[in-house]
């Protein structure tokens, strides 16, 4: 008689538990699905994008022959598919459920800070101007311009802290921290944000993707949120761009499923700062151990959607290079992560900032398309600054 192999049962935490033991250059990721923090180096995923896939699951099967328990490959991806991505298989990862209620110490009062645009705002506008004229002499028929702020501090920002307060007002956001040091960097570098949008989530053979694109501000004010809901869903030129990302997800997703269920019309859905429409995708893989039906290998198929970057995707992507001026780095990315099972989450890196010593780095985009107004347009990405100033204790800076 044979006696089977001990299996330990996997620890159980506390999500507060988790969010409390985060350090910088750990990696910390959580959403409605639970909670993982990360740490450690076992081996880094370097190809370039179009290795990205199988060069993971290749990580990944080494891990676990290695004897890694439950490995996962985790981090961010940068905006432009072919740029450089802070992939991982950790040494050790920690799982918990959902953060719910969780303690996170407020803001410190009185900090002086040093605001500076990028571009200024009026520049800003004018490239909206001449992403209309694009739109109008047909080239595109929608593209996404972001602009940043840099916020300097007197003293090193305390990154535990803003991703706790984060998480304390969106227990639901898909939250994140992780370690995008570069070299040149003189101190360590972390992207940290509450992403409002889920690229993809795979468990099983079951897929979900949950596109956002057009948006209004949150006032606070039930009536006039009420008002702002109402008028988001019968806005011509936000369902004609909300149109434009759900129907591409779809499209992508359409080649990797057997069963697609995309709803006829988006809903409004909500985060402490904006109202945004939203349509939520499910399907059901064709052949779910294909390294491309993985959750990375997804992600990456969908990466960049129309919701961050516009139609067609090429033009749109040489334009932001002409009508931005600097690039994006890791903001509207990706990072998330994925197990030796294909299993995993990703997350759009939007509501995000760049900390490095004293200095947080902004960033957020609209989407322009026919009709859109650069006065409307740059309001918005003020508006959606605020999740991240609110953070800092500088919610009036938007």
């Amino acid at each position: 008689m044979s006696i089977p192999p001990l299996v330990r049962p996997r620890p159980v935490h506390r999500a507060g538990d988790l969010l409390s033991a985060y350090l910088p250059g750990s990696f910390y990721f959580s959403s409605a699905r639970g909670a993982l923090l990360a740490d450690g180096v076992h081996s880094w995923v370097r190809p370039g994008s179009g290795a990205r896939v199988m060069a993971a699951a290749e990580a990944l099967e080494a891990a676990a022959t290695a004897g890694v328990a439950e490995p996962v490959v985790a981090g961010a991806v940068r905006f432009r598919p072919e740029g450089e991505s802070g992939l991982f298989v950790p040494s050790v990862v920690r799982r918990s459920g959902a953060p719910a209620a969780v303690r996170a110490p407020e803001a410190e009062p009185g900090t002086a800070w040093t605001v500076t645009p990028r571009p200024e705002p009026a520049r800003y506008a004018d490239g909206v101007r001449r992403a209309l004229e694009l739109i109008r002499d047909g080239e595109l028929r929608k593209v996404v311009l972001a602009r940043s702020l840099e916020l300097t501090a007197e003293a090193p920002v305390w990154v535990p802290a803003l991703l706790a307060r984060l998480v304390r007002a969106d227990p639901a956001a898909y939250a994140f921290a992780v370690d995008v040091t570069a070299p040149g960097d003189w101190a360590p570098r972390t992207l940290v944000g509450a992403s409002p949008e889920l690229l993809v989530s795979r468990r099983g053979a079951t897929v979900v993707a949950n596109p956002l694109a057009g948006s209004a501000p949150r006032s606070g004010d039930d009536a006039v949120d009420r008002e702002r809901i109402a008028r988001l869903r019968d806005s011509a030129k936000d369902l004609g761009e909300h149109a434009h990302t759900a129907t591409q997800v779809a499209e992508v997703l359409g080649r990797f499923c057997v069963d697609l269920d995309v709803p006829e019309r988006p809903e409004v859905i909500g985060t402490p700062t904006m109202w945004h429409l939203s349509t939520r995708i499910t399907g059901r893989l064709k052949d779910p151990a294909d390294p491309a039906c993985s959750s990375l290998g997804l992600a990456e198929a969908l990466h960049p959607t129309p919701a961050v970057c516009g139609v067609p995707g090429p033009r749109a992507l040489g334009a932001i290079a002409d009508l931005e001026p600097e690039e994006r780095g890791y903001f509207a990315g990706l990072v998330g992560w994925t197990g030796l099972d294909g299993d995993g989450e990703w997350a759009v890196t939007i509501r995000s900032a760049e900390v490095c010593d004293r200095t947080v780095r902004l960033s957020a985009g609209a989407g322009i398309v026919a009709g859109s107004d650069p006065d409307a347009e740059l309001a918005e990405t003020g508006a959606k600054f605020r999740t991240l100033l609110r953070a800092l204790g500088l919610e009036d800076v938007a």
